[in-house]
């Protein structure tokens, strides 16, 4: 019978091998697609000799003849990064310092989170746009002139939002174009000003954001999703220039927030967590990582960071001892669908709603960790620790039972290395002290044992050729 990791045994005996599919034709219009000119005036004004070229999946038959062109024109070394190691639109810096590259030059679409080391300049590829009709869905979505609204585009359409504001900002006094902003932008924001996404514009309506509607140019996906979470208070329209249609957004917004909050409310009764690194490039994330650490050592519970890469259902499964994991991820990609993982995953935010007595449910939503650290916007600061005598008693609203619920006294000294714990019988030491140690303990399998200096060095041998369903070496009667 299959599980929910396994696959039909059956569909691989009856495969077949067969030629590679053929890679999808280049594009012709590679200048004005990938800004060549741009890009290699920002390799030759930095002075970089060897720049790596970040490609999404989606690209990557472009890549060859993009880096032989950059080559030629700016006589720097070119190195195409292809699998990035987590999300394709955060800058995979790790695989750039790998290849001794200077500076990356990103394609694609971007999250636009910070980047911590190299230089970057986003090419986001200029997806064509048709004017007239994005304007006359606009204008049926929005008949009344006098309308609040800010215009949001996914980064792939922001070349063409300047025609589109000359079409429609006669018609509509009251219309704001968010301007796409790469790293995070200089000095305080003014009175009104939005910063947030890589997306910058200044509202003016009388109640603030809230007054105002939001118009989305784009495909529907994670970009919207976190829009539309994070700004709830706003109703949301789209256009999907890929189908050339205009809709008001019908996902419950509230539906999603109580699914969120569920979540919340399972954090609360975790008693081990998993932190998953989800990006290595992002600024702030050993900050976060820090702070996540000491929210849950205040909160009593223990923590295990864990980096495995893209994170799949297959890959957690193997943690059966972790009770829910939080991922941290640039925006986009925190909100991952967890319907299918063995245990849920949570945001930053959602754990800190849990693990924070002094942070409470206003409505905000944050999907980006560094509006929680110290001196951001959304910083809520831990408040000292009350004893377990004078705490109120909490219920769990999903298993009905006590439990503990406030917060623990930082320990005054550290404890030593792991030496410390290296007594008579190691194994059993650390089942006393850890959760995961002792629910390894419990496994009937625990992986392969090393059997150090016991094994005997043999020379390397040919093995057997084949695949597993007809190695060469095995009779086979023929039909």
């Amino acid at each position: 019978m299959a599980t929910a990791f396994s696959s039909d045994g059956e569909a691989a005996l009856r495969r077949e091998l067969g030629p590679p599919a053929a890679a999808a034709a280049p594009r012709e219009d590679l200048d004005g697609f990938y800004e060549m000119g741009r890009a290699a005036a920002f390799v030759q004004g930095g002075g970089f000799r060897k720049v790596a070229l970040q490609f999404p999946d989606e690209l990557l038959a472009d890549a060859a003849a993009v880096a032989a062109r950059m080559e030629a024109s700016t006589g720097a070394e070119m190195y195409v990064l292809g699998d990035t190691t987590y999300g394709s639109c955060c800058v995979d810096e790790v695989a750039a310092e790998h290849a001794g590259a200077e500076a990356v030059l990103h394609y694609g679409p971007a999250c636009l989170s910070p980047c911590r080391k190299l230089p970057v300049l986003h090419i986001f590829g200029r997806q064509p746009l048709d004017i007239e009709r994005c304007a006359e869905a606009f204008r049926e979505l929005y008949p009344d002139r006098q309308s609040h609204v800010v215009v949001l585009s996914d980064v792939v359409y922001a070349h063409a939002m300047g025609e589109l504001e000359q079409q429609l900002c006669p018609e509509y006094p009251n219309i704001v174009f968010s301007r796409v902003v790469c790293g995070d932008p200089p000095g305080p924001a003014l009175p009104g000003e939005v910063r947030q996404f890589g997306r910058q514009f200044l509202v003016e309506a009388p109640g603030g954001l809230q007054d105002c509607a939001m118009f989305y140019v784009g495909a529907e996906g994670l970009a919207l999703t976190s829009f539309m979470l994070t700004w709830n208070c706003c109703p949301f329209s789209s256009f999907n220039p890929a189908t050339g249609c205009g809709r008001r957004e019908t996902l419950n917004v509230n539906r999603a927030l109580m699914r969120r909050l569920y979540l919340v409310e399972r954090t609360r009764d975790a008693q081990v967590v998993g932190i998953l690194v989800g990006t290595l490039g992002v600024a702030g994330y050993l900050a976060v990582l820090q702070h996540l650490r000491k929210l849950l050592q205040r909160a009593g519970k223990r923590s295990y960071t864990l980096a495995v890469g893209k994170p799949n259902p297959a890959k957690l499964a193997n943690f059966l001892e972790v009770d829910i994991f939080v991922l941290v991820a640039c925006a986009q990609n925190s909100l991952l669908d967890s319907s299918d993982f063995y245990r849920p995953i949570v945001t930053p935010y959602e754990l800190e709603l849990a693990c924070n007595p002094a942070r409470e449910w206003t409505g905000n939503y944050f999907t980006d960790f560094r509006d929680l650290l110290p001196g951001a916007c959304a910083h809520i600061g831990l408040p000292p620790a009350v004893p377990a005598a004078e705490a109120v008693p909490d219920i769990s609203l999903i298993t009905g039972e006590m439990r503990a619920a406030h917060l623990h006294d930082p320990p005054a000294t550290q404890l030593p290395p792991s030496t410390a714990l290296a007594c008579r019988d190691q194994t059993r030491a650390l089942a006393e002290i850890s959760p995961a140690a002792s629910f390894l303990e419990s496994r009937s399998w625990r992986g392969l044992e090393q059997r150090l200096g016991q094994t005997p060095i043999s020379k390397a041998v040919q093995g057997r050729r084949g695949i597993a369903i007809a190695y060469e070496d095995e009779g086979h009667e023929q039909p």
